[in-house]
């Protein structure tokens, strides 16, 4: 059966062992003596006392107390003070439900604490070592929190819930590790610590472990020292090409957009003009029809006045002008047509 992280004692195993019953009545012969007091009274008295000593316990806030009856699972009870058959009948298990507990993966505590009891010496970033989906190795070091929320299922369902949750945490990053490229892993920790959270809860409660996962970080991930060099010129390669592509749509987003302006501005002039044209012909072909119009009424009045407006237009742009009289047989004085008012 599993047990408690905190007190690595078998929950089977008795705790509170009941006093010799025979090693008492010596020891207490020896201080009576000869008395008058009778020897099994004294003894019922001592194993009243302290059974009713062994028979009260107290749940700290935040614990879960398990109880077994001759190794058998009877109940769990919450804080408080509580009594329970004393002489080893029934033994109470505190679990802390409430505490987050952490497993780390890859980190310098977990390499000197924990792998030791599950790879050989030498061996302890192996489980952080691991292949990609583009066949790149990379370590990937990670952390899990996790709290007792079944206390039952945790103590009796499985041997070493502590062990099983490291064997399950690692075999759930591999995989999710293995269906990314390396860049993915390194740039998207966030994504697939979400996804290993949720792969390991749901191995957990297949399992039946009574574990609940609170938190799955991922902590910075690199490649392993020989292939360095390697991979730095990969990622500033990388670096670059990103750089010129930027470098490509920032020109692209200032020439385009100037572009598009340019044209644009010259359909709204082209527009302009259509309109301009086509309102000057309705206008000059409704002014040819109100003409025609007044032409038929009075000839050769409009006749004249249309003559008239030629002449006035025509005349002011013929420069210096000079009228003679074929009739004059002397000096014709000149009318200066030329000249402007008030000079």
């Amino acid at each position: 059966m599993a047990w408690d992280n905190e007190n690595r004692e078998n929950p089977w195993r008795r705790k509170e062992a009941a006093p010799d019953p025979e090693e008492v009545l010596r020891r207490l012969k020896g201080l009576l003596g000869g008395s008058g007091i009778s020897l099994g009274i004294v003894a019922l008295v001592i194993a009243l006392v302290a059974g009713l000593y062994s028979s009260f316990y107290i749940i700290e806030p935040g614990e879960v107390g398990v109880i077994q009856r001759f190794g058998r699972f009877v109940t769990m009870v919450e804080n408080g003070p509580h009594f329970k058959i004393p002489f080893g009948v029934d033994r109470v298990t505190k679990v802390k439900r409430e505490q987050v507990l952490e497993e780390e993966f890859g980190l310098a505590s977990s390499a000197t604490s924990m792998r030791g009891q599950f790879l050989p010496a030498g061996e302890d970033l192996s489980e952080t070592l691991m292949l990609t989906g583009d066949l790149n190795v990379a370590i990937v070091p990670w952390v899990v929190q996790y709290t007792r929320s079944d206390p039952y299922k945790y103590l009796f369902k499985v041997r070493n819930p502590r062990e099983t949750l490291r064997y399950l945490s690692e075999a759930i990053m591999r995989r999710v590790v293995g269906d990314r490229s390396i860049n993915e892993v390194i740039t998207e920790r966030r994504a697939i610590a979400i996804e290993a959270k949720r792969e390991l809860q749901k191995a957990l409660d297949e399992a039946e472990t009574g574990i609940h996962v609170v938190n799955l970080e991922m902590r910075k991930t690199t490649v392993p020292l020989p292939v360095q060099p390697s991979f730095n010129e990969v990622n500033q390669s990388l670096q670059e090409k990103e750089k010129m592509i930027y470098q490509a749509r920032e020109a692209y987003n200032k020439v385009i957009p100037e572009a598009r302006g340019e044209a644009e501005r010259s359909v709204r002039d082209a527009e302009g003009y259509a309109l301009e044209r086509v309102n000057q012909a309705r206008g000059d072909a409704n002014r040819f029809s109100a003409l025609l119009e007044e032409y038929t009424k009075a000839r050769d009045v409009t006749r004249r006045r249309l003559y008239l407006e030629a002449i006035g237009e025509v005349i002011p742009n013929l420069g210096t002008k000079y009228i003679l009289d074929p009739e004059q047989r002397g000096l014709l004085p000149l009318l200066d047509l030329g000249q402007k008012k008030g000079q």
